[in-house]
């Protein structure tokens, strides 16, 4: 990392450490964005509780918009996720995980044997969990599905609900994964992610939790965090995640760097690359890497490519590599119909004009 590089994070990183934890704190270059926080004053994204918005190593704004304030922790759900797809990185990183490809029912063969048993399910790899993309009957997005998370919720052994799933069909009507671009067919499952959470602790001899703190957390600066856990004691390594937006920001600039920070790795570039190119397509304009989001936000006749940390109630954390940028949004807005809809509409319409005017390119 170049020596002026290495400035500006250190500098984002004291700045995200020492910031004043008033309901409002500011940057100085806030009043670019005086429009965006009366919008949401006047509610008309209903409930965001925060804005925390760098450029090149600078912390540009941070709004506060509830009691909590800066020292609150952010439970942004499903952004969770993508904290998991990095604590793999670290495990493949450290050879405690042979790679991506490598089989997952192995790591859980003490809890076996398997409802439904398919060579299919067999041949499950890590990959296919981290792409969403695995062939067990898993869709959160369908009430019908035997794998929607609601009904995992309703079971002690989370990771055997998973693997206990059969192999999901294709009918005429959808595409199989032969037939869709990258190989691969989307499906929106919960389960699965906290499956990869068991097969870090399993790989690493280590508690989530713990792995998480030590390997990544600590070595960041933060130091506040609240997982859930299953009622076997498991991190739910897909979901409910409390963080504050200041670390939310960290964990951005952290990929945005290339996984490095004061010249120090904490995951690969390679996964950093890997993990944030597309693997699948999810829809039109919408891709999926390892449990990253990627797609193009536009402002002012200019598409800004992103990838992303997702979270119910339109919880967002994006990356904007041409900006050299991050974004933190966080809500309430929990099963609000639309919420992602409304933070992109802030997003552009709000964010993006004002991180433009505030930071000249450099």
């Amino acid at each position: 990392m170049h020596a002026s590089r290495f400035a500006t994070v250190l500098s984002v990183i004291t700045a995200l450490m020492c910031w004043p934890s008033d309901a409002a704190a500011q940057a100085p270059d806030a009043p670019a964005f005086d429009t965006l926080a009366r919008a949401i004053r006047a509610g008309d994204f209903q409930r965001v509780t925060s804005v925390v918005v760098s450029r090149h190593g600078r912390l540009l704004y941070e709004g506060y918009f509830d009691e909590g304030g800066a020292d609150a922790l952010r439970n942004t759900r499903s952004a969770t996720k993508t904290v998991t797809g990095m604590l793999v990185g670290i495990a493949i990183d450290r050879k405690l995980v042979r790679d991506a490809d490598v089989p997952v029912l192995p790591f859980f063969a003490d809890q076996g044997p398997f409802d439904h048993p398919d060579p299919r399910k067999d041949r499950i790899s890590v990959k296919d969990l981290l792409t969403m993309s695995s062939l067990l009957e898993c869709d959160d997005n369908n009430q019908f599905s035997r794998g929607n998370e609601e009904r995992m919720y309703l079971i002690e052994n989370w990771i055997k609900f998973a693997l206990d799933l059969p192999i999901k069909g294709f009918p005429a009507w959808t595409a199989k994964p032969a037939d869709s671009p990258y190989g691969r067919s989307f499906s929106y499952c919960t389960a699965g992610v906290s499956t990869l959470g068991a097969v870090v602790e399993r790989a690493a001899h280590q508690k989530l939790a713990d792995f998480a703190r030590q390997s990544l957390f600590e070595p960041l600066g933060i130091t506040r965090t609240e997982w859930q856990f299953s009622p076997m004691g498991l991190a739910q390594g897909g979901g409910g995640l409390a963080l504050r937006s200041r670390d939310l920001l960290t964990l951005g600039q952290l990929y945005l760097d290339d996984g490095r920070v004061g010249g120090k790795p904490i995951v690969s570039e390679a996964w950093v690359r890997e993990s944030t190119s597309p693997q699948v397509q999810v829809d039109d304009g919408v891709w999926y890497g390892y449990l990253w989001w990627l797609r193009n936000f536009e402002s002012g006749g200019v598409a800004h490519r992103t990838y992303g940390m997702n979270g119910n109630g339109g919880n967002k954390v994006l990356i904007f590599p041409d900006l050299d940028a991050v974004v933190v949004v966080t809500t309430t807005n929990f099963n609000v119909r639309g919420a992602h809809q409304l933070t992109d509409k802030l997003v552009t319409e709000h964010v993006l004009p004002a991180l433009l005017s505030s930071a000249p390119a450099q």
